[in-house]
């Protein structure tokens, strides 16, 4: 039980003696005060209002039943009825001692679930772009705080590897093959080879029908359509997993449910949708009709899951892949990271889905939605020349760009080592700004915000890691393994605090799906932390008042440490 879950339960149980009902929880805050001051029990109005009471006098009453001995030094009532608490110093220090000791700075949860995340899903036509990036370095930050609060994790890369584009790309490669080319080279580059396909495709009718007729063929299991269908495959999770590792994303080839992997499962979900009443035919396509969805005039929209020529769609696919996480994944939540422009189609499958009952009534069917990353003209972010920008061509920048900073900063510094730096700054740089963003925003992409050393950065965070580090290099605090640490002035306080809100801050993530909450966890506790090193000397203190400081230190390091890490993102020891 983290500390605000005690403070909850505590007033819960004064609130319900005084009113003399059951359940009835008080929402405690963080005051967000100069002070950083303690906690604040806000919802005592918010009972009076129900109870037809004076929220003053109520909370009055509140006062005289609680009882916070060895947590808070002072209770009071401040305003129309909030209740104002001071956490006890003693309390403070004995939790971080604790904390410290135990070695695990978050706690695990009690309620263990199987969350399944579908992120990332490129569409193997074409090589990954910036358009991948939000959502795969969003979803990877979220599997990777689920797995550490002790969820049973399942990744879902769910890429477009089936449909009319694939016939014609494997007519393209008949083509290469009988003139004698090599194919792999022909494939180094997939968006050249793409747009090769698709102009004859646009141009040659001969191709056009080939590639419709390959399509079919690919759909019936045909030999030679199959062979160059996975040797496209292939070459295409090479450029993929090529970035993964480069942006330390924990994707593997063992999380892949293509569109193919559901293939042999979309001709039952018509068949079943049929069964239950809930197909309509409409101009020969089969379709779902619900009344929450209409257009602009009133008429209802449709979900359509089967084309007039018998070929299936994306909602079809999604309700097989729904299916399948909760009949044999045994999903709790099933999470999906995709851009917001995919809202209206989440909405209806996730209601079709429920009303065919492919998920368990327990089951939550989240959409992550995200927004778009945009250029400093306010559109979506593009090439000078106006093309898209492939994301390992981004991320090669951003190491060059950061390269840059670092040999400014440390000329003398040997060339492995900046470069080694500048690997570590550029990639955390890219993550963190897209992270520290509401998921559901846009934001315009901005190089010279990422890798500034001031605001909420990577650098910043980097470099105020590596400071307090250099700490534990000095001579006087070499030998140091072991703290006790005791809480006097206001600046310890308020770093103690926000060094046992962490926990609480990633079960808060973890409930609501935005990185962007630890991203400002981790910016403020840097703040809180350089105010407490100003006005706290550390190396010169008194032996046993050096060592407090120093535990203090340590907790901050690491925790900066791990809130990092959380979000996919390494640390330096030293910049």
């Amino acid at each position: 039980m983290n500390l605000k879950q005690q403070l909850d339960s505590i007033i819960s149980a004064g609130i319900s003696e005084t009113a003399g009902i059951a359940d009835c929880k008080a929402l405690i805050n963080y005051a967000r005060d100069e002070k950083f001051g303690d906690y604040q029990a806000n919802g005592i109005m918010g009972v009076a209002k129900q109870l037809g009471k004076n929220p003053r006098e109520f909370g009055e009453q509140v006062l005289d039943t609680l009882d916070l001995s060895g947590i808070a030094e002072k209770l009071e009532l401040a305003g129309p009825g909030f209740i104002n608490i001071h956490l006890a110093n003693d309390f403070l220090s004995k939790a971080l001692n604790t904390l410290i000791a135990s070695g695990q700075l978050i706690q695990k949860t009690e309620k263990p679930q199987t969350v399944v995340v579908d992120y990332s899903s490129p569409n193997l036509a074409k090589e990954m772009h910036v358009g991948h990036m939000r959502g795969t370095i969003i979803g990877d930050a979220l599997v990777r705080i689920f797995e550490h609060l002790g969820h049973i994790v399942i990744r879902q890369n769910h890429f477009g590897d089936w449909g009319t584009q694939f016939g014609m790309l494997i007519t393209h490669m008949q083509d290469l093959h009988t003139a004698d080319t090599s194919l792999k080279n022909e494939l180094a580059d997939l968006e050249m080879f793409y747009r090769q396909a698709k102009e004859r495709f646009d141009s040659d009718a001969d191709f056009a029908n080939a590639s419709r007729e390959n399509v079919v063929k690919l759909q019936a299991g045909d030999a030679e359509c199959l062979a160059l269908w996975q040797e496209f495959i292939n070459i295409s999770m090479e450029h993929c997993e090529k970035l993964y590792t480069l942006l330390g994303i924990t994707l593997s080839s063992n999380d892949i449910r293509a569109e193919s992997f559901y293939n042999d499962k979309l001709a039952p979900v018509i068949a079943d949708l049929e069964t239950k009443g809930l197909l309509t035919e409409s101009d020969g396509a089969s379709c779902v009709f619900l009344e929450e969805f209409t257009s602009k005039d009133g008429t209802p929209l449709p979900v359509i899951v089967k084309k007039s020529d018998g070929g299936f769609l994306y909602a079809t696919t999604d309700l097989a892949a729904i299916q399948y996480r909760n009949e044999i994944l045994k999903a709790d939540r099933v999470l999906y990271v995709v851009d917001a422009r995919q809202s209206l189609h989440f909405q209806q499958v996730f209601k079709v889905a429920e009303l065919a009952a492919y998920k368990k009534q327990s089951c939550s069917l989240e959409h992550l939605s995200y927004g778009t990353m945009m250029g400093s003209d306010g559109k979506p972010f593009k090439t000078r020349s106006g093309g898209t920008v492939k994301l390992l061509d981004l991320v090669n920048e951003g190491v060059t760009r950061a390269h840059t900073l670092v040999a400014s900063k440390n000329p003398d510094m040997q060339d492995a080592e900046k470069q080694a730096i500048a690997d570590v700054v550029g990639i955390a740089a890219i993550k963190y700004f897209e992270l520290s963003k509401n998921r559901n925003s846009d934001y315009v992409f901005d190089w010279d915000t990422m890798l500034s050393f001031e605001g909420n950065t990577a650098p910043y965070l980097l470099y105020a890691y590596a400071r307090i580090r250099s700490i534990f290099r000095k001579e006087e605090a070499a030998n140091i393994d072991s703290f006790d640490i005791t809480v006097n002035e206001k600046e310890e306080k308020a770093l103690a605090i926000k060094l046992l809100q962490f926990t609480e801050t990633v079960e808060q993530v973890a409930q609501d799906c935005f990185p962007n909450q630890l991203c400002l966890y981790l910016y403020e506790l840097a703040g809180i932390y350089m105010r407490f090193y100003e006005a706290c000397p550390v190396l010169k203190a008194q032996p046993a008042v050096k060592n407090s400081r120093l535990g203090l230190c340590q907790l901050t390091a690491l925790t900066i440490r791990e809130g990092l890490n959380l979000l996919g993102i390494d640390t330096l020891e030293k910049m």
